[in-house]
């Protein structure tokens, strides 16, 4: 396991050490080929900032961390990263999430192996998976909040819709103008939409893409009614105006049930605490007795049963109260 530590530390500090080298002896010799072969003349940093025009199609930079692309690309994970990364509205790429998991990965397994006892040495991986999740679990608490921010904000940009087209506006109109009325992440979204549709992509692409990026059952109802009017006609403004309407009904009717199921949450925490105040309690009392579950073998192994348990049991209780609408 020493050897294994080792190997660790030193991936860290070469892959670092690489990385520094690397961002510091860019390719400057390979630009001037590129822009002599381009026949593009070198502008400074300020002329480009300024005067150059941003590229129409953003792609994700593949240069770095090809490795790690190509295990994910095995394992048909990069495209379930990016549009994780994508959804939580975060500037990252997957190569930059990847490395991040490791690193905590590292420093969690290092600490643990430092200071666990020796006889527990080889429960250092628990430390190094919960460090190496951080970055994921910070992900997906942004995806969530991301998209329940646009879920609140859905119903109003549909009536704003709704508006505008009665007022005599087109459709591709009102998305221009939605996104200049709302806040991100709906401005954001749809300014996407529409600069898309603006630069050439069919509105039923640009629209899929939209329910693609942002995978809510409502903005799946939104996509459907516009293409299905596109196709055979009707009053779509009425349609947008009675699909608000149903958003905001589910919205009281899950705050209801949210109501409800308070009593139910609280419940599971309450329980899920109550051992743990219970060892604090028996540690300040009898301090011979909590600590058999550090110092023997056996009771180390009934803690981590304990524990396992324990969260099962809160896990299935957020389970049970969790009720979708």
């Amino acid at each position: 396991m020493n050897f294994v530590v080792i190997f660790l530390l030193f991936w860290a500090m070469a892959f670092g050490g690489w990385m520094i080298v690397r961002r510091s002896f860019q390719s400057a010799d390979a630009d001037k080929i590129r822009q002599r072969l381009l026949g593009v003349q070198k502008t400074s940093k300020g002329r480009k900032a300024h005067g150059g025009a941003a590229p129409l199609i953003s792609e994700e930079d593949t240069s770095r961390g090809k490795l790690v692309l190509r295990l994910l690309a095995r394992f048909d994970l990069q495209p379930k990263l990016r549009a994780l990364i994508e959804q939580a509205g975060l500037k990252w790429n997957v190569a930059r999430l990847v490395h991040m998991c490791l690193a905590l990965f590292l420093g969690g397994y290092s600490i643990g192996w430092l200071f666990l006892p020796a006889r527990m040495q080889l429960m250092a991986f628990i430390p190094g998976l919960i460090a190496g999740v951080l970055p994921l679990l910070y992900a997906a608490r942004k995806r969530s909040a991301r998209l329940w921010k646009f879920e609140s904000q859905f119903p109003g940009s549909l009536e704003f819709i709704a508006r505008s087209m009665r007022a005599g506006h087109a459709f591709s109109v009102s998305l221009e103008m939605l996104h200049r009325e709302f806040q991100e992440p709906l401005a954001g979204e749809f300014r996407r939409a529409f600069e898309e549709h603006n630069l050439g992509l069919p509105l039923d692409t640009a629209l899929q893409k939209l329910a693609n990026r942002v995978p809510l059952l409502d903005v799946h109802f939104f996509v459907s009614a516009v293409l299905l009017q596109k196709r055979t006609g009707g009053n779509l403004a009425e349609i947008l105006d009675k699909l608000a309407s149903v958003i905001r009904e589910r919205f009281k009717l899950r705050g209801k049930i949210r109501a409800i199921s308070a009593h139910g949450k609280m419940t599971g925490l309450a329980l899920s605490m109550i051992p743990v105040g219970v060892g604090a309690m028996m540690f300040l009392v009898n301090r011979e007795y909590v600590t058999f579950f550090i110092t023997d073998e056996v009771g180390n192994y009934m803690a981590i049963a304990a524990l396992v348990l324990q969260l099962l049991g809160y896990l299935t209780i957020k389970k049970i109260v969790a009720i979708e609408v």
